[in-house]
């Protein structure tokens, strides 16, 4: 009997390392065609060259599954459309990640009706973009053409990390009445209050002021083309905030290239973390000295260009989250936004993540998910 086991086992793992290299030769060259993220179908509804509108279709199945879990089919539409508003510099896959692990597809399945604003891909014509362009140019615009679209004035806003600063500050300064509710999650709001990364920032602060009472040195006066940021730097700076995690999972991969599906779970997390998207000069000046340095909205008064956003003008109801392990933007960095705004309904929750994982991690769908959808839907009809 052991004349045919040994043939056995060396056919066995003959057929084993052909899997593992078969899977390795498509993680490393094939890596688009194995990630399962943005398959949720949408329409593209306004394009001005860059920036796009997306407009999510109604889901025509009666269940989902989200991570393992059934999760029916609303056939009815709340009235308010939502509205997600993404931070810059990343690209738009988060927010569909997987089949089972979808923000859009979840929202849908929980009866709203979901738009999405896709900032693009800025080149260096691009670099003079700036917090002004964004908030008080291009989001009014699309805003505008959400509304001609649902036919409905009355908006939900969604904006997690700098997208909840866009909000906000979008909020503070157009005093647009129909903004019905802001969902903000992992947003900056106190940077300085945000652990040790805001002790960093506020060591920078001391020297910043020192160097603008001394001299003539002012950020807003290097050419924003000398301060565009590539997306390249954007990836190594996000994974920087967890490197031991990033080789992790590097290692793990090696470990399991023999298992098809976490290859493609590994090249699906790819998808989004290694292609992050640039930062505009004009946005990294505006990032540098208000948020970083001056910390501007803590003060609840956030300079656009030659106006002011000032969030105690805000009424809109307001549900704002925290990631539990989240160290870029931490609780105390959030929190303060309670004390800023003027809105009568307001809440604030922390929930299991870091700043990714707040929005698109394993338990967010139990968790900030489904409290985002259980609080927009008593507010949308």
């Amino acid at each position: 009997m052991s004349s045919y086991q040994k043939p056995s086992r060396r056919a066995s793992l003959r057929q084993r390392a052909t899997h593992a290299l078969g899977n390795a030769r498509d993680r490393l060259l094939h890596s688009r065609e194995l990630s399962q993220a943005g398959l949720t179908p949408y329409d593209v509804i306004h394009d001005n060259g860059l920036v796009s509108l997306r407009h999510y279709r109604h889901l025509s199945e009666e269940v989902i599954q989200v991570d393992g879990e059934a999760v029916p089919v609303s056939r009815k539409t709340h009235r308010v459309p939502l509205v997600i508003v993404p931070p810059l510099a990343v690209n738009m896959l988060i927010y569909d990640l997987f089949p089972e692990r979808s923000l859009v597809k979840y929202m849908l399945a929980r009866g709203f009706d979901v738009y999405l604003v896709d900032w693009g891909f800025p080149g260096l014509e691009h670099t003079h973009y700036n917090l002004h362009t964004y908030v008080a140019e291009l989001l009014p615009d699309f805003l505008e053409k959400v509304r001609a679209h649902s036919g409905v004035q009355e908006l939900s806003l969604h904006g997690w990390s700098m997208g909840g600063i866009i909000t906000l500050c979008y909020g503070g300064l157009m005093h647009d009445e129909n903004i019905r509710n802001l969902v903000v999650l992992a947003a900056p709001v106190n940077s300085h209050a945000s652990g040790q990364l805001g002790k960093v920032y506020q060591f920078v602060r001391a020297r910043a002021e020192w160097v603008r009472e001394h001299t003539g040195f002012r950020i807003h006066n290097i050419s924003p083309r000398l301060l565009h940021t590539p997306g390249w730097i954007n990836t190594l700076g996000f994974k920087m905030t967890n490197p031991v995690g990033s080789v992790m999972g590097y290692w793990d991969l090696l470990k399991k290239l023999g298992d098809r599906d976490f290859v493609i779970e590994h090249a699906t997390n790819a998808s989004f973390l290694d292609h992050m998207v640039a930062y505009t000069g004009g946005i990294m000046q505006d990032m540098m000295v208000r948020i970083w340095i001056d910390n501007a909205m803590a003060d609840g008064c956030m300079p656009i260009g030659d106006r002011e956003a000032r969030l105690d003008t805000i009424t809109s109801n307001l549900l704002a989250f925290a990631g539990k392990s989240d160290t870029m933007v931490t609780k105390d960095a959030v929190i303060t936004l309670l004390d800023l705004v003027a809105s009568g309904d307001k809440s604030f929750q922390i929930v299991p993540g870091g700043h990714m994982g707040v929005l698109a991690g394993s338990k967010a769908p139990a968790t900030a998910w489904a409290k985002t959808a259980d609080w927009l839907a008593e507010r949308s009809d």
